[in-house]
């Protein structure tokens, strides 16, 4: 029988499952199509993960990370490589 602690943790895991998924799935979508990061949430365009597999797709896709991760080597060096232009962004 559930009690209120253990549907709370059932929730929270369920949640966090949830989360992993959605990361994923954009995960997956800016490997196929780097662009598709102007339609990710703020919380995505900041994740480091996500934009730089965005950029190394399509360089141009820095215009849409989030300004810290604009400011990042790593990143803006895979989004240059990629495509020159990006330097603009």
């Amino acid at each position: 029988m559930l009690n209120k602690v253990n549907y709370k943790i059932l929730s929270v895991v369920g949640e966090s499952i949830a989360d992993v998924q959605e990361k994923m799935d954009m995960l997956a979508r800016v490997r196929k199509n780097g662009y598709e990061l102007r339609y990710a949430s703020a919380e995505y365009k900041g994740d480091r993960e996500i934009v730089l597999a965005a950029v190394s797709q399509n360089g141009c896709a820095l215009e849409y990370a989030s300004a810290e991760l604009k400011g990042d080597q790593e990143i803006v060096l895979a989004a240059v490589s990629q495509n020159g232009w990006a330097f603009q962004y």
